[in-house]
C-alpha cells in the first residue's frame, strides 16, 4: 500500500513538472496558431541537409594556418567556386576570387589598384559572389542564414540571395539593387560583408580536439578566434589543461606552463598574448644561476634571439624547471593514489657523487649546479622560490583575457564529446594490458572508461571554480596536473612523462615515455567497436574522432584505423612535428554526403596567400559516403527539434482541451 501512495505522489509529480513545462512554452507559443506554425517550420527544418562539421586538432598555436584553414574552409570554399562556375571562367579568376573571399579587405586594395573600369569589376566581382554565397547558403533555412548577416547589409543581401537573376520579371530589380550599390560607393564594404558571410556559411560547426596551447605563438589569437565562432566545442588536451589548470591557482601547472614556453623561447603568448610579467622569473634566474651557463636549457627555437636573450631564457628556464620539480613533487607525496612514486627524483640525487639511482640503477648526471635544492629537504620551495611562485600565481589567476579564454575553454570543453554519432576526444581511454579499461579508484570507488573520464572533468572543474581555500578545489587542481602528466590520463596517455631523464640524463633508454596500451589497440576493430558501447553508440555507423600522436604519414602511416572505426587527425599542425609527419594537418569533413578527410601541405605565411594567391593545397579523401543524403532530421539537433515539435502538439492538445488557456485571441 505504500509503495503505490509514493509511486500515485511520483506520477502527480511528474504531471505537475509536464504542466509547468508547458505553461513555461505557453508564453512563447500562446496560440494553437502560434504553436501550428512553428511544427510546420520545424518539420521543414528536419529536411534539410545536415550543415558541414569541421574537426581540427593539435593546432598548438599555430595561428596562421589555423586562421586560413577557417577562412578556406578546409578547401570547402574552393570547390564552392568550382561547382559554381565549373569551366565559364579562369582558373587564374578562380584563385582571385578565393582569395578575395578569405582575405577581401586585404586583397581589395591589391586588385583594384589594376582595374581600369572600376565599376564593371565591382558589378562582376559582386554577382559572382552572390551566386557562390547562394550555393553555400542553400542548405540552410533563411532564419539561420539571416542571423549571420551583417546588419548594416543585411536586407540587401538577404534579397539578392532569394531573387534569381535570370528570372525576366526580376532581372531589373536584382540589378537595379547591384548598380545602386555601387553607385553609393558601397561596393568595398559589401564585397567584405558577403566574403565573411561565406566563410561563416561554410563551416557550420567547428569542433577542436584538443592542444590549442603550447609550441607556436598565437595560442591567445586562436582563443579569440573560437569565441567568435558561432557553433564550437573543444575536446581538452593535456597542453590545454596544464594552461587551465595555471589559470585555477595550481603552482605546478604554472611551472609546466613556463617551463614549456621557455623550451621552445615562445614568450610571445605570455608575455604579449596574455601580458604575464615574466621579469620577476628573470631576477630570481639572474640571482640564482648568473654564473651559470645552463647549457642543457638553451631553447630549441633559437633564430630571432640574439646570444645574450637565449643565455637568460637558459637560465629562466632552468630556474623554472628544478621549481616544477620541487613542486610536482609536493603533490604526488600529497596524492599517493596517483601512484607517481617513480616520479620523485629530487631525493635520489647524490651531488658528490653527480648520479641519480633510478630503479636501483646509478646514472650520471649531466647537470649538478642545483644551488636551490636542499639536500636534506629536497622538495621544499626556498624562499625566494615560495616569492616568485606567489608573483606568477598572481599573474595568472588574476589576468582577465586569460581567464576569459579559460572559462570558454570549460563553458564550450571537456574531455570527451559525443555528437551526431561520432566520439570525439583528444587522447586516450585508458586501458591494461590486456585491452580492457583501465580500473581506477577514485575516493575509494572504481571508475573506468567513460564513468572515469566523466568523474576527472567534474574534478577539474571544481579545481578551478570552487572555493579557493577548500581542501576539495586543492584535489581538483592536483588532478588538472595529473590530467597533463600522470600515468592513466586520457589527455596524457603515457606511463610517466620524462622530463627529469631528458634534460639531465644522457641514456636515451631513460627519455622514451611509453604509451598507454590504448595505442596499441585501437587499430583493432574490436576495440574500438567495445569503445564505441562504451559511449552508447552503435558501431556499425559510428566513428571515433582521436588527436594527440600525429600520424607520420610520410613513414606511410594510415590516419585511418580499425577498419574506418576511429580517424586519427593530429596530423603535424605544430612546425615541430611536420619533419616527422610530413603535412601540416589534418581536417575531418563531416557533411550531408558523408566523411572526408583532407590532409594539408605546409602553409607559407598570410602575406604569400594574399600576394600569390598561395592557398594551402589540400588532398581529400572520401573516407565513407552515405547511401541517402544526410538530413538534419538524423542528427542530435534532429532529436532535440523532435522532442520540441512533441512538446508543441502537447501544447495545442492542452488548449483544445481547455487545461490551458490560450494567451491571445484567434
Amino acid at each position: 500500500m505504500d509503495d503505490l501512495l509514493i509511486q500515485e505522489k511520483e506520477l502527480t509529480h511528474l504531471r505537475e513538472l509536464a504542466l509547468r513545462h508547458l505553461q513555461t512554452l505557453s508564453i512563447h507559443y500562446p496560440s494553437i496558431k502560434a504553436a501550428s506554425t512553428e511544427i510546420i517550420n520545424l518539420e521543414a527544418i528536419l529536411n534539410l541537409p545536415k550543415g558541414t562539421e569541421h574537426f581540427l586538432s593539435d593546432v598548438h598555436g599555430e595561428f596562421e594556418p589555423f586562421l586560413h584553414v577557417l577562412k578556406n574552409a578546409s578547401g570547402v570554399i574552393r570547390r564552392k567556386i568550382n561547382d559554381v562556375f565549373g569551366n565559364t571562367i579562369f582558373e587564374k579568376e578562380k584563385r582571385a576570387l578565393a582569395t578575395l573571399i578569405y582575405y577581401p579587405r586585404q586583397k581589395l586594395k591589391m586588385l583594384l589598384d589594376d582595374v581600369d573600369e572600376k565599376d564593371n569589376w565591382f558589378r562582376i566581382t559582386l554577382y559572382r559572389l552572390i551566386e557562390v554565397c547562394r550555393l553555400t547558403a542553400s542548405k540552410y533555412t533563411r532564419t539561420r542564414v539571416r542571423e549571420m548577416l551583417p546588419k548594416e547589409f543585411a536586407p540587401i543581401i538577404e534579397e539578392l540571395l532569394h531573387e534569381q537573376n535570370h528570372n525576366p520579371d526580376k532581372q531589373d530589380y536584382y540589378q537595379g539593387i547591384i548598380n545602386t550599390i555601387i553607385s553609393l560607393e558601397q561596393a568595398e564594404e559589401f564585397i567584405i560583408a558577403i566574403s565573411k558571410v561565406i566563410q561563416k556559411l561554410a563551416i557550420e560547426r567547428l569542433h577542436i580536439i584538443g592542444d590549442i596551447y603550447d609550441r607556436g605563438p598565437g595560442a591567445d589569437i586562436i582563443m579569440d578566434k573560437l569565441m567568435k565562432q558561432r557553433e564550437v566545442d573543444i575536446q581538452w588536451g593535456n597542453h590545454d589543461i596544464v594552461w587551465m589548470g595555471a589559470a585555477g591557482g595550481s603552482d605546478a601547472c604554472i611551472a609546466n606552463v613556463m617551463r614549456v614556453s621557455l623550451r621552445y623561447a615562445n614568450l610571445d603568448t605570455l608575455e604579449e598574448g596574455y601580458g604575464i610579467n615574466t621579469m620577476p622569473l628573470a631576477t630570481f634566474a639572474m640571482k640564482h644561476y648568473g654564473d651559470d651557463p645552463c647549457e642543457l636549457f638553451i631553447p630549441k627555437e633559437k633564430q630571432q634571439y640574439n646570444e645574450y636573450e637565449l643565455q637568460l631564457f637558459a637560465r629562466m628556464h632552468k630556474a623554472i624547471m628544478i621549481i616544477q620539480l620541487k613542486l610536482e613533487g609536493q603533490i604526488i607525496k600529497r596524492r599517493p593514489q596517483f601512484d607517481m612514486l617513480d616520479r620523485l627524483l629530487l631525493d635520489k640525487i647524490d651531488i658528490d657523487k653527480k648520479i641519480v639511482t633510478i630503479d636501483g640503477v646509478e646514472y650520471p648526471l649531466k647537470d649538478t649546479h642545483f644551488p636551490t635544492i636542499d639536500k636534506n629537504n629536497p622538495y621544499e620551495l626556498s624562499e625566494d622560490e615560495k616569492t616568485l611562485m606567489s608573483k606568477l600565481k598572481a599573474s595568472f589567476m588574476h589576468n582577465e583575457k586569460l581567464q576569459k579564454h579559460v572559462r570558454f575553454l570549460f563553458s564550450k570543453g571537456g574531455i570527451y564529446l559525443v555528437h551526431n554519432g561520432n566520439l570525439l576526444y583528444h587522447g586516450c581511454i585508458p586501458m591494461d594490458e590486456n585491452g580492457e579499461f583501465s580500473k581506477v579508484d577514485v575516493s575509494g570507488k572504481i571508475y573506468s572508461g567513460r564513468s572515469f573520464m566523466e568523474r576527472l572533468e567534474r574534478l577539474a572543474r571544481k579545481g578551478y571554480f570552487g572555493d579557493k581555500s577548500s581542501d576539495d578545489t586543492l584535489y581538483g587542481l592536483d588532478i588538472m596536473w595529473y590530467l597533463w602528466c600522470g600515468k592513466l590520463s586520457p589527455l596524457f596517455g603515457k606511463k610517466r612523462m620524462a622530463t627529469f631523464e631528458r634534460y639531465f640524463i644522457e641514456d636515451k633508454s631513460l627519455h622514451k615515455e611509453e604509451k598507454n596500451p590504448y595505442y596499441l589497440y585501437r587499430d583493432s576493430e574490436e576495440s574500438c567497436t567495445k569503445i564505441l558501447n562504451e559511449f552508447g553508440l552503435d558501431p556499425k555507423s559510428s566513428h571515433i574522432v582521436n588527436g594527440h600522436v600525429p600520424v607520420k604519414e610520410k613513414r606511410g602511416e594510415s590516419p585511418i584505423k580499425a577498419n574506418r572505426k576511429l580517424i586519427v587527425i593530429d596530423g603535424g599542425f605544430s612546425k615541430a612535428y611536420q619533419p616527422e609527419t610530413g603535412i601540416a594537418g589534418y581536417t575531418l569533413i563531416y557533411n550531408s554526403f558523408g566523411l572526408l578527410l583532407a590532409s594539408h601541405e605546409p602553409f607559407e605565411s598570410t602575406q604569400k596567400a594574399i600576394e600569390e594567391e598561395k592557398d594551402i593545397h589540400s588532398t581529400i579523401i572520401l573516407l565513407e559516403k552515405v547511401e541517402h543524403r544526410t538530413k538534419v532530421r538524423d542528427t542530435d539537433e534532429g532529436k532535440e527539434i523532435l522532442t520540441t515539435i512533441h512538446d508543441l502538439k502537447m501544447l495545442i492538445k492542452f488548449y483544445r482541451n481547455g487545461i490551458l488557456k490560450e494567451r491571445e485571441s484567434v
